[in-house]
């Protein structure tokens, strides 16, 4: 089974796998937990029945995975390449999902070397676990990718990453919590190193010194939340990242600003109309300098993930790695 997704950097998603568990603040208002309700609950779908649990007026995981053998070969029948995003309602490295599992689907995207296959997962640790030292790996048609919010999450899963054998490595900043600085990922001592620049593959001392090398960052995907309880993005946090980027010459791709959009950006509408913070006064403020006396603040509307776009000052960002010569 197969879907032609609405997710601007993919063409389809694959999902042989359904259920997942919350375990970070990216995960809060996860699209996927009220899919899945949807699609099980009201619907009555099998393969999503049961999987969420209502709590505080919100669909959550509860935890289970859920195999659904009959779509784990669908991609050796499709005959047209396409890009795919594996596991679009779950992840293929969560709890619960068997190593055989696993091993089952890589096969698969082995056998289609017509398509490229978009892996994200927010358990870069049992991804490495589970691809070094395999001998089919790393396959130039599988990107292997994580979910980073903040610069927590950044810090903890791109080493991580980086020491998984893949032909592209890249990373989902969506839904963007906070500013994210990729030429400086605290490393924890990773591999003799105290900080890496991700974006250029190197390893520096506590001076600043380059003191060895890793594989970099083959591509950075930016975006806003969406949906009913949706946090804004401040625009220079997509901006910084953005110009880290350009000065190390990596692909970016800005998926969409989500539900808010800032109200530098006031539009006026086909109408004539000028949009406005919305009816129930759902907006935000940003500021960049906590405590100062008069911090300068970023105001936000919420006015709908259609009508917000995704033009980042003016411009479409819709980069991609090229892998012609990857391994």
């Amino acid at each position: 089974m197969s879907t032609n997704s609405k997710i601007e950097w993919t063409e389809t998603t694959w999902d042989p796998i359904a259920g997942c568990r919350v375990v970070s603040p990216g995960c809060t208002n996860c699209y996927a937990m009220g899919e899945a309700r949807r699609l099980g609950e009201r619907i009555g779908q099998a393969k999503y029945k049961g999987l969420t649990r209502v709590v505080n007026g919100k669909p959550v995981w509860t935890g289970e995975v859920r195999v659904w053998k009959d779509h784990l070969d669908a991609p050796l029948k499709w005959k047209k390449p396409r890009r795919i995003f594996v596991n679009s309602m779950s992840d293929l490295f969560a709890e619960g999902v068997s190593d055989e599992t696993i091993a089952q689907v890589f096969l698969v995207m082995a056998l289609s070397p017509q398509h490229t296959f978009q892996v994200l997962t927010k358990r870069p640790d049992r991804m490495r676990a589970f691809l070094k030292g395999r001998v089919y790996f790393p396959l130039k048609n599988i990107w292997l990718g994580v979910s980073v919010e903040d610069q927590r999450r950044a810090n903890e899963r791109i080493p991580l990453l980086l020491d998984t054998p893949a032909a592209v490595r890249w990373i989902s900043a969506e839904p963007l919590l906070g500013p994210v600085d990729l030429t400086g990922i605290d490393t924890m001592h990773f591999r003799g190193a105290e900080n890496l620049h991700a974006l250029e593959g190197i390893k520096r001392d506590l001076m600043g010194e380059t003191v060895g090398s890793v594989p970099r960052i083959d591509w950075v995907v930016v975006g806003g939340e969406s949906g009913p309880d949706a946090r804004p993005m401040n625009p220079d946090w997509a901006r910084q990242l953005r110009d880290q980027c350009a000065a190390a010459d990596v692909p970016f791709f800005f998926k969409q600003w989500g539900e808010h959009w800032p109200a530098e950006k006031t539009k006026i509408g086909p109408d004539g109309e000028v949009w406005r913070t919305s009816a129930n006064g759902n907006d935000a403020w940003f500021f960049d300098e906590i405590g100062a006396a008069e911090p300068p603040p970023v105001r936000f509307n919420r006015v709908g993930k259609k009508t917000a776009g995704r033009t980042l000052d003016g411009r479409t960002h819709d980069s991609y790695p090229d892998t012609r010569q990857a391994p």
